[in-house]
């Protein structure tokens, strides 16, 4: 079994969308976040903090999503760790170049913020569970 989500890097330049994000993942599901309007000040901070997941827009000055997790996952702590886009960009060519990247998901704005922590919660664990051996491969 794996552990709960319990703290998540959110990167965001739009304020507003970061207080939204903020507040319902910490009121509905008892999840940290750390938020950052920056890929700059995401990269600054990381080798402090130790999320499970990072959450974070495509679109932001300076280093973009895939810019910022290309950066991060040169970090030691960073480099397996899962990570999720949340944009506008929805066209399937865009989702299907992030996901490329390796993100767990490419998460729609707008959003329903009743469901993010939920739909966070869902991802995290598929991601543990793909992570764990399966009995076969234990038994080799």
């Amino acid at each position: 079994m794996s552990a709960p989500l319990a703290h998540v890097m959110y990167v965001e330049d739009e304020p507003d969308i970061q207080s939204i994000v903020k507040m319902s993942l910490e009121t509905l599901g008892n999840i940290r976040v750390d938020v950052f309007d920056t890929g700059e000040a995401a990269l600054s901070a990381a080798p402090a903090l130790q999320p499970q997941l990072i959450l974070l827009d495509v679109m932001m000055p300076g280093l973009d999503g895939p810019a910022t997790i290309a950066a991060l996952r040169k970090l030691p702590n960073y480099r397996q760790l899962p990570f999720v886009f949340i944009t506008a960009k929805t066209r399937p060519e865009e989702i299907a170049a992030l996901m490329k990247l390796g993100a767990l998901a490419v998460l729609p704005k707008p959003f329903e913020p009743l469901l993010l922590a939920n739909e966070l919660n869902r991802l995290w664990r598929q991601f543990c569970q793909r992570q764990q051996p399966t009995s076969n491969q234990e038994a080799k």
